[in-house]
């Protein structure tokens, strides 16, 4: 028997420029072999040189959107990214407890590459009461684990980091994948931090401009492989593998003259 293609679905921001939010997703699930289904939490007017207007819908739009998703389209994966508020975090929390899918994806997004805020600051606490509980695996960067826990500053290192990741399991995460690419250097190391211990996941840092949507195309390539493969550290190795390429092929694109896209389809152009 042919076996069925997954169905995953974002929970994100929309970005009008396509390098991030639900564009990248949708092209990160493509390129992976998933179809992918959105519910969109936020409207961003942007483009490579940064976020210019956010227009966020009203919560009971969201819970619309989602109803119809989960009650007609067998859900096997999400990707959470963008939430915008706390009304919204609390309306996607209750859906999630409603249908309950197999695995979840939290990517804890709170700024954009530029700098621009795309949580409201009394949404970090219903983030870490109302999702954190619920996500299989979260994939925070060093600032974004550093508010949730409630930490003076970010993690300096790679011992602060595993501590930052265990912190976030005590807060009800069951996987934390901590990524270290704001440690800088010549290497971007990450560590899974799971029941089954922690993992680093070292690679050499790609050297190029063109990064942006780079933790949304990791969250939407990790909900997409976890429908494939066996664990959480094999669908986030595969996912870095796929990241990595993507950012290595970037330059082939032209697309704005400020922080472009990724090349999410890579292997295919």
């Amino acid at each position: 028997m042919t076996r069925a293609i997954p169905n995953v679905l974002t929970i994100a921001g929309s970005d009008s420029g396509g390098g991030a939010g639900i564009q990248a997703d949708l092209k990160t699930f493509s390129a992976l072999g998933v179809y992918g289904a959105s519910v969109i939490t936020a409207l961003t007017a942007q483009n490579t040189h940064g976020v210019r207007a956010i227009h966020a819908p009203d919560s009971a739009f969201v819970t619309a959107q989602l109803d119809a998703v989960f009650e007609d389209i067998r859900i096997d994966a999400v990707k959470i990214g963008m939430l915008a508020n706390a009304d919204i975090v609390r309306a996607v929390a209750a859906a999630l407890r409603r249908y309950r899918p197999a695995h979840i994806v939290l990517d804890t997004v709170m700024l954009s590459k530029n700098g621009h805020a795309l949580l409201a600051p009394d949404a970090v606490a219903a983030l870490r009461e109302e999702l954190l509980p619920l996500a299989g695996l979260v994939t925070p960067n060093l600032p974004e684990a550093a508010a949730l826990v409630g930490a003076n500053g970010q993690a300096a290192d790679e011992a602060a980091m595993r501590q930052h990741g265990e912190a976030l399991r005590s807060l009800g995460a069951r996987a934390v994948l901590m990524k270290g690419g704001h440690l800088g250097g010549s290497e971007s190391p990450d560590w899974l931090i799971d029941e089954t211990g922690s993992h680093r996941l070292g690679a050499a840092r790609v050297d190029v401009k063109q990064t942006h949507g780079t933790g949304c195309t990791l969250s939407a390539a990790i909900a997409a492989l976890i429908t494939q493969r066996p664990s959480w550290l094999d669908a986030v190795t595969d996912a870095k593998a796929y990241l990595v390429g993507a950012l290595r092929e970037s330059t082939r694109l032209q697309v704005g003259t400020g922080i472009g896209p990724l090349h999410h389809f890579h292997r295919w152009w």
